[in-house]
């Protein structure tokens, strides 16, 4: 189904007399075990990264989606409540000036850990007093929504999961504003978007399996939504992984190896065995870590001198970094350098893609890894690509 005309068109025509209502729900466990390689945050997973002292992901982007609203109504002249739960699930603490924040008591103000039921809960009451519902968090999340709210109300998420498969999201917290400004003026046009979701035990083992669990009606404006991850049908992967090898690999240099099937060719090609969907090292064709975690990363950096990281864009979304890569963080990509980045992808992979995105958690990172970047393609084949 897709309805043109925006949120207003949809529902009936906007409040009358009154600000817009948006509903804002944080997730304050989602991507909270990216960083450690846990693949997810689902469940225990979750708890135990927490416990591990890893910092919380949703909270920071949930204060940059508000702060980028904040200017939006302010540059637009719109009016808008943002109704939110209480304590770390919601966004009544933070600071804006041209926003009404108002907290709605749907769960227990100091609540922690959080779980799915709080998150279905807090959706249920929002969604019966806003006409937008935003969440912040990844696919577990989505299916939290998913199950409170179907299709009910116009929804949009604000990336902060590791796994982020479903086609529900913005493509940072500062889009995710923008849309929310479009729909709000009848700007964007509502489509039902699947909501995705792997199985994290079979992630773990290297195996991807993923599922649809429903739709959600979702407001997207050209180009800040993402499409699905898809597959690449591996075109020239062989070819890249040649050339990979008998040009581009030095001596005494540390390959840090994201994820993906293009990678795990060229890492064969040396001689080493890697996880499909974990980070790894490589270091004069020997694998010195394997399914690494940013602190892992970040200690090898300390070992060795010279390093290059060697990534594959998401398919259907084009993202190098933040998408199923998060222990290749901000901090190590700093280290690395722009310049010692390396991308890689088939050709039909490069075919299918408008640009290719970064999401590190680093606005100025973000910026300084935006322009143009060489793709290798095939032997001894490169194309420009544009990064946003």
């Amino acid at each position: 189904m897709e309805l043109s005309g925006g949120i207003a068109a949809s529902l009936g025509g906007a409040v009358v007399g009154g600000p817009r209502r948006i509903g804002v729900v944080v997730n304050p466990i989602a991507g909270v075990g990216g960083r450690l390689g846990f693949k997810g945050s689902d469940g225990a997973y979750g708890i135990r990264a927490v416990m591990e002292g890893a910092p919380l992901v949703s909270p920071e982007r949930a204060i940059r989606f508000i702060a980028a609203l904040d200017a939006e109504a302010r540059a637009r002249g719109l009016e808008v409540e943002v109704l939110t739960p209480p304590g770390k699930m919601g966004v009544a603490g933070f600071r804006a000036r041209h926003l009404r924040l108002s907290e709605v008591r749907c769960v227990p103000p100091k609540i922690w850990p959080t779980t799915a039921h709080d998150t279905i809960r807090c959706a249920k009451a929002l969604s019966s007093a806003a006409e937008l519902l935003v969440f912040v968090g990844g696919d577990g999340t989505a299916r939290d929504i998913y199950n409170a709210v179907s299709t009910s109300i116009p929804v949009l998420g604000v990336p902060a999961g590791v796994k982020m498969y479903s086609a529900v999201f913005a493509v940072n917290p500062e889009s995710a504003a923008g849309v929310v400004a479009d729909a709000l003026e009848g700007r964007a046009v509502l489509e039902e978007r699947p909501v995705m979701d792997v199985d994290e035990d079979e992630f773990r083992r290297g195996r991807l399996v993923l599922r649809t669990y429903g739709y959600l009606l979702v407001p997207v404006s050209e180009g800040v939504v993402e499409s699905p991850k898809s597959p690449s049908r591996g075109e020239g992967v062989d070819e890249i992984a040649e050339y990979f090898v008998d040009e581009l690999l030095e001596e005494c240099t540390l390959y840090i190896l994201g994820p993906g099937s293009t990678i795990a060719r060229i890492a064969e090609k040396m001689g080493v065995k890697k996880t499909l969907l974990g980070v790894d090292a490589v270091h004069n064709r020997e694998l010195v870590g394997r399914d690494l975690d940013e602190r892992g990363i970040l200690g090898l950096l300390a070992k060795y001198r010279r390093a290059k990281i060697v990534v594959s864009p998401v398919g259907g979304q084009g993202f190098i970094f933040g998408r199923g890569n998060q222990q290749i963080s901000a901090e190590v990509v700093k280290r690395v350098g722009r310049d010692n980045v390396i991308v890689v992808a088939s050709r039909d992979k490069m075919k299918s893609l408008r640009v290719l995105r970064v999401d590190t958690g680093d606005p100025l990172l973000d910026e300084e890894l935006r322009g143009y970047i060489r793709v290798l393609v095939g032997y001894g084949k490169w194309v420009m690509a544009r990064v946003e």
